[in-house]
């Protein structure tokens, strides 16, 4: 049902909403978050501020429902990973996550490479922690002394933080290099 509203949003609507995204994209390679007004979102996008009110409430609902966007992409990224390959192995699953991110490197640098926007980093996460919480019970298979929640906590917050230094960094490793790393990492657990 989701898949068939947005398929019926008009162009024009969705045409205004990537110009407000690039535009303030834009906006936090120049500055932090705080210093950004509607005004200059406006302004940078060429609409007028009227505008950014009807799709947004101000600018914290308009990087909610990004990081919202944000998070449902990589789901949908993952799931699509699984069954494109028919395989749910950690490096066929990081291998379509790392070329997601690497393929939109800007937002993700903007958003994840700096720490200013918190709310992207917590939409991630919980991402993360739902799709390792589904391989748990490997990692208890094979070591029943580590907690299970240690374990998720860990998972999500390595990936996260090893994401974000590799954008940091301008990505020097290529996606199947970091998945194929990251495989080997955690099979070293």
């Amino acid at each position: 049902m989701a898949e068939n509203e947005k398929k019926r949003i008009d162009p024009r609507v969705l045409r205004t909403r990537q110009m407000l995204k690039e535009a303030l994209i834009e906006l936090l390679e120049e500055m932090d978050v705080e210093k950004i007004t509607v005004n200059r979102i406006a302004e940078r996008a060429t609409i007028n501020r009227v505008t950014f009110y009807l799709h947004y409430k101000d600018i914290q609902d308009m990087l909610e429902k990004m990081a919202d966007e944000m998070a449902e992409n990589v789901n949908r990224v993952m799931m699509r990973t699984i069954e494109q390959h028919k395989s749910g192995d950690r490096e066929t699953l990081l291998l379509g996550l790392l070329e997601h991110i690497a393929a939109n490197a800007k937002f993700y640098k903007v958003v994840l490479g700096s720490r200013r926007i918190p709310v992207f980093h917590e939409r991630l996460r919980s991402v993360f922690v739902d799709k390792i919480k589904l391989g748990i019970e490997e990692i208890e298979e094979h070591n029943p002394d580590i907690q299970s929640d240690v374990a998720v906590w860990f998972g999500s917050a390595a990936l996260i933080g090893t994401i974000s230094a590799w954008l940091r960094n301008d990505m020097p490793y290529t996606a199947p290099f970091m998945a194929r790393q990251f495989a080997l990492l955690f099979k070293q657990r």
